[in-house]
């Protein structure tokens, strides 16, 4: 070959060698990365660099960096004497070059940073030039003709060995590098030159991005956009002096609760993911801007308190919108990205609300501001654990607290995300970002950041999505770093489910005492059932109870489609939905009703009592056969005057002057007149049937009953010691004693008649009206001390009406129909008529739901209805005192008679009366 070859100008990319470059030409028509060639000094030899099988040669590293220093970034002009056999398929050249002038070969020798090999050929002049500079670098002790010999540095060439501890070592601190090779736009190995002198070579994944794979092997293809990817970073960073900070391992964040454990990363990494710093600034931004690399959403944890994810995005945005290589083909509503305007449902993006329920522990209820309208928003981009799944459903629990106790009842400002479209069982949903409080703090990056919910992972390019995705990022990475909730791996198991202590009326009077004496209980509104009737959660006990406001009655709400509500039902389940809904609130128990529900009162903020609040806004009237048992029952009906003259909600249609004349009429009707109301919560405590139907009551919450209760623990504590009766103790008729029941405990009774001779008497049980026959060996003198409470029980009969006849065949159905309605059974009482100690009563069932729409509804009623009962013509001297009442009495004997109920089965028996 000719000794003489074409000048080359060519940019230089890195050295091999301190006699060795590898070069590059000028960039293609569109952009292509242009071809690589390998330069060999010629008659030079310098020490070789070593790999993961040899250590270098001395004085290797100091000879290739005194050339790097020189040539890279330069244009060199070269001459080519000898092409050499191409290394996979890069052409290789034997010549000599300069930069600007300078010939590399003599600077190599004049620093003594080569050697000069063997020339075998004639010397010629320049020859022997180059031989005298050699010989001044080797008198004048420089380079590797050194007489002290090579600075001593350890190179590994492999990974450290304990990947781990290396990146807790030197997380986040900068350190000098140099970049040996770039193997893809956004992986490098680069040499680390550690504090110490020495150097560890190790490979990095730029933080944040991810480029095109480019090819690796001879004819195996690279992904599209993947060679340009790795000409952008080699053309800028190959072998230039940067700063490297070491983040993190490659692991991305494990999903919690994966069904399948994954092996143990091993302890030595391939790579570890980092930040490269140019003096000119970071590659990553340029990459992502230039549409040469794509944000990896998982690496924000790492990025985002600094910004850099917040950058990297800003660059995105700017290779998306001018659809620039990777982007080339995007969709141009995609490229453009969320608007501001209207979601698709037509609803506004941006506005003030009020939570007023917490689904899950993703999923929350708001009422907006201006359009009172509720609406259901899930958390954008974050997925609570699933109360169904048993290993998730102590977080699930504690995830949908943590948003009750932070949101419910706080205003907040929503912004509409995106609209996630019906899929499956999910039904559409707005998706969400919901900040509160004076910081305006995403509630969803604290939910994560706690460990309560994780991250959704979108599919690339997928603009749906919160626009704090980064944010979210960082606060699930620090929630894994401090192995908080779901990241913990504790297994906790599924909360048990609480104790419903109204489900039957045995249970909850379990209950009762307990609670009258504790007053005021902490709890939670679990459900609203209707405007007065609530679920309530005792946290610290993990018991539900079901509680019924007392002294009002809120209109009814339809329970199913069949149904319908009552006028403003919906509007008083509506108000008490979202004013009391998961709240924390105080209740107070009064007594209890038929079917274990608990009557009583509810208190927001330790002030304000539901009951007043929903009588005042016209959503409940007074009842007051419950109300007037009531320490705050004036204010009640204070509450329900003011929404009468407001005319507010029930009361929007009522005319006072009717309602008054109404009442007038009422009053003066009847030669005697009626008795004023006198409604009376009340148990029949004793029935009886030997001479004559009668029975006894208790009148509940008044001061005798609570003074029984204390009398009657201090009376079983009294009995319990063997004190036996008097000498000579015979008891007579009229005295108080203690007397054992059938039921083996002692009671205060009255003696009605006594036998000396049998040695018993016939005793009435005086606090609960029961009469027995008990023998003289059961019963004492009464203690003084228990002789000043009144006896409790009342002796009693039904208003208006008279069972069948001990002579009828109905007698015996008419008794245990009674008793099954009535005997130990809460009721209201209404006096009609005294008669000396005897009660005339009107008993109410509660719990009937006919008795709280009809005022005039009575077991009195549904016993003549039922054909078990005739008005008692006779008896009742003040049946034209209560003209509704017959009325209503008279119409129930037409139903019977029209039912051949009873003992109108075969015919018609009122003419017998």
């Amino acid at each position: 070959m000719s000794s003489k070859k074409k000048i080359h100008h060519i940019s230089s990319i890195a050295v091999i060698s301190g006699d060795s470059l590898i070069l590059r030409g000028r960039p293609g028509p569109q952009g292509q990365p242009p071809k690589e060639r390998v330069l060999h000094l010629a008659d030079l030899s310098a020490p070789r660099l070593g790999t993961s099988t040899r250590e270098d040669e001395p004085w290797a590293f100091e000879s290739r960096e005194f050339l790097r220093q020189l040539a890279v970034g330069k244009e060199i002009s070269f001459i080519s004497i000898h092409s050499l056999p191409s290394n996979d398929d890069i052409p290789r050249d034997l010549g000599n070059a300069e930069i600007g002038g300078v010939d590399l070969t003599s600077e190599l020798l004049k620093n003594g940073w080569a050697k000069l090999k063997e020339i075998k050929r004639e010397h010629s002049e320049e020859d022997n030039k180059r031989k005298d500079i050699e010989s001044e670098a080797r008198a004048a002790g420089k380079g590797v003709w050194n007489p002290h010999g090579p600075k001593a540095h350890a190179v590994n060439h492999t990974m450290p060995t304990d990947s781990q501890a290396f990146v807790t070592e030197w997380k986040g601190k900068p350190i000098d590098a140099l970049v040996e090779q770039v193997r893809d736009g956004t992986t490098l190995r680069v040499r680390l030159l550690m504090p110490d002198g020495e150097h560890q070579m190790v490979n990095i994944a730029l933080a944040g991005v991810r480029s095109a794979r480019a090819s690796t092997k001879q004819g195996e293809p690279s992904e599209p956009w993947g060679e340009e990817a790795k000409f952008f970073t080699e053309s800028r960073l190959l072998q230039r002096p940067v700063k490297v900070q070491i983040l993190s391992l490659p692991n991305s964040t494990a999903t919690p609760f994966q069904t399948s454990t994954n092996a143990t990363a091993p302890p030595t990494a391939s790579i570890y993911i980092g930040t490269v710093i140019h003096p000119s600034g970071n590659i990553t931004e340029h990459l992502v801007a230039a549409g040469l690399a794509r944000v990896v959403d998982w690496h924000a944890g790492m990025l985002a308190s600094g910004g850099g994810m917040e950058r990297l995005r800003a660059a995105e945005k700017v290779a998306k919108e001018r659809r620039l290589c990777l982007y080339a083909n995007l969709p141009s509503s995609a490229s453009v990205g969320r608007s501001n305007g209207p979601v698709s449902n037509g609803q506004s993006q941006t506005f003030d609300a009020t939570v007023v329920r917490v689904w899950s522990g993703d999923q929350v209820s708001v009422i907006e501001k201006d359009t009172s309208v509720e609406r259901r928003l899930q958390l954008s981009s974050t997925r609570g654990p699933k109360l169904s799944d048993p290993r998730q459903a102590f977080y699930a629990q504690e995830a949908r607290e943590f948003l009750r106790k932070k949101l419910i009842g706080k205003h907040v400002k929503v912004h509409i995300d995106f609209v996630r479209p019906r899929e499956g069982e999910f039904e559409e949903r707005d998706c969400a970002t919901i900040r509160y409080g004076g910081h305006g703090a995403n509630i969803a990056e604290q939910l994560i950041e706690k460990g309560f919910a994780s991250i959704v992972r979108h599919k690339r390019d997928d603009e749906d999505r919160s626009p704090d995705y980064d944010k979210l990022m960082a606060a699930e990475q620090a929630a894994v770093a401090d192995l908080r909730g779901i990241h913990s791996g504790k297994d906790f198991p599924a909360p048990k489910q609480a104790l419903n202590i109204s489900e039957t009326s045995s249970r909850a009077t379990q209950y009762l005492n307990s609670f009258k004496r504790l007053g005021r209980i902490p709890a939670i509104v679990d459900y609203v059932a209707a405007g007065s009737r609530f679920k309530i959660f005792l946290p610290k006990d993990n018991q539900t109870l079901t509680l019924v406001l007392a002294g009002i009655r809120a209109p009814r709400t339809a329970r199913n489609a069949s149904e319908k509500s009552e006028p403003y039902g919906s509007e008083a389940y509506e108000f008490a939905m979202r004013r009391y809904m998961q709240r924390d609130v105080e209740f107070e128990v009064e007594s209890i009703d038929k079917s274990g529900g608990f009557i009583g009162s509810l208190f927001l903020n330790k002030s304000e009592n539901a009951a007043l609040t929903l009588v005042k806004e016209g959503l409940a009237t007074v009842h007051s056969f419950s109300a007037d048992g009531l320490s705050w029952a004036r204010q009640l009906y204070e509450a329900e005057e003011e929404a009468k003259q407001a005319k507010r909600k029930i009361w929007s249609t009522y005319d006072e002057e009717a309602s008054k004349a109404a009442e007038t009429a009422a009053e003066n009707e009847g030669e005697a007149g009626p008795l004023k109301s006198e409604y009376l919560d009340v148990i029949v405590s004793d029935v009886r049937t030997n001479n004559g139907f009668s029975f006894s009551v208790q009148i509940l919450n008044t001061e005798g009953i609570a003074s029984l209760e204390t009398l009657m623990r201090e009376f079983s504590i009294h009995h319990r010691s063997p004190i036996s009766s008097p000498p000579g103790f015979v008891p007579k008729g009229g005295d108080l004693v203690s007397a054992k029941f059938s039921d083996g405990a002692w009671y205060r009774a009255k003696i009605r008649r006594a036998s000396p001779i049998k040695k018993e008497a016939e005793v009435t049980f005086i606090d609960y009206g029961n009469q027995d026959t008990v023998a003289f060996s059961n019963i004492r003198p009464l203690d003084p001390k228990f002789r000043s409470l009144p006896g409790q029980a009342h002796d009693a009969r039904l208003s208006f009406i008279k069972l069948a006849g001990p002579d009828t065949d109905y007698y015996a159905e008419a008794i245990d129909r009674f008793r099954s309605i009535c005997e130990g059974r809460k009721l209201v009482a209404n006096i009609d008529r005294k008669e000396g100690t005897l009660l005339h009563l009107r008993l109410i069932d509660p719990s009937n739901p006919s008795a709280t729409s009809d005022p005039l509804a009575c077991v009195n009623a549904d016993l003549v209805r039922e054909g078990l009962a005739l008005i008692d013509r006779k008896g009742c001297k003040y049946l034209s005192s209560y003209p509704q009442v017959v009325k209503k009495l008279e119409s129930s004997i037409m139903e019977a008679k029209r039912d051949r109920a009873g003992m109108f089965e075969f015919g018609d028996v009122e003419e017998d009366d």
